[in-house]
């Protein structure tokens, strides 16, 4: 695909930020793919996908450092390492419609490109690092929170993951692993929702829905252990 000039005006809309230096996001939206081997270091996402994520690390920190101020330390990492993952990043992407914005090679166009997890997720850090890159931290902070505001209201630092709580549940009783099954998919492309059912021995099978596959069947699991009095609604 051309790397022609791309102003990329209603995404700068829905970003909630207008770029000094457009070719910055030019290059956030840049696959490998879409560039040749010699230059792709310069001009694909890579290196603003490296920046992005530490910039992520680091605002997600400070909002759960500022946001629970009685979470330990051990907390506050589990509920990070929900927050700052792929799959996140991946749903965010679905939100601001990234898929359709981006510079693809012809392969990876006609493979779904634009829809992988991987490279939605990809493309997300890329965007907060060329917002750092352009704006500075203050920038990167606003749109970090403002994208991640619902996420870090789920995330609840007190509570320790659902589905590796469920697991070690399960094991201690002598039961099989949890099964996680997708019974629907709804929605358009850019904004999916999945419902994910969750099979554990002879227990009756409960369902969540989410953005994605993975935060469903973390609700899912999460829905078994309060339904089940493993959790109590208050943990």
């Amino acid at each position: 695909m051309s790397r022609g000039a791309r102003d990329h005006e209603k995404l700068q809309f829905r970003l909630g930020y207008r770029f000094a230096d457009p070719g910055l996001l030019d290059r956030a939206l840049t696959h490998s793919s879409a560039v040749s081997p010699a230059r792709r270091i310069e001009q694909s996402y890579q290196r603003l996908e490296f920046l992005g994520d530490r910039v992520l690390g680091l605002v997600v920190a400070d909002m759960l450092y500022r946001r629970y101020p009685k979470a330990n330390e051990g907390e506050l990492s589990r509920t990070l390492n929900t927050l700052v993952r792929k799959e996140t990043c991946a749903v965010i992407a679905r939100t601001l419609n990234l898929g359709a914005e981006m510079i693809l090679g012809e392969s990876e166009a006609r493979t779904g490109g634009a829809e992988k997890e991987a490279i939605l997720g990809d493309v997300t850090e890329a965007v907060i690092g060329a917002i750092y890159c352009d704006g500075g931290m203050g920038k990167a902070y606003e749109f970090v929170e403002r994208m991640f505001a619902e996420f870090l209201a789920d995330g609840q630092a007190n509570k320790p993951d659902a589905k590796t709580a469920l697991q070690e549940w399960a094991q201690a009783r002598g039961l099989e692993p949890p099964n996680y099954l997708q019974v629907a998919r709804t929605g358009p492309d850019h904004a999916p929702e999945f419902t994910i059912a969750i099979a554990l021995g002879d227990f009756e099978q409960l369902s969540a829905i989410g953005p994605s596959k993975k935060i469903a069947e973390h609700k899912a699991a999460e829905l078994f252990l309060l339904t089940h009095k493993v959790w109590k609604e208050s943990k």
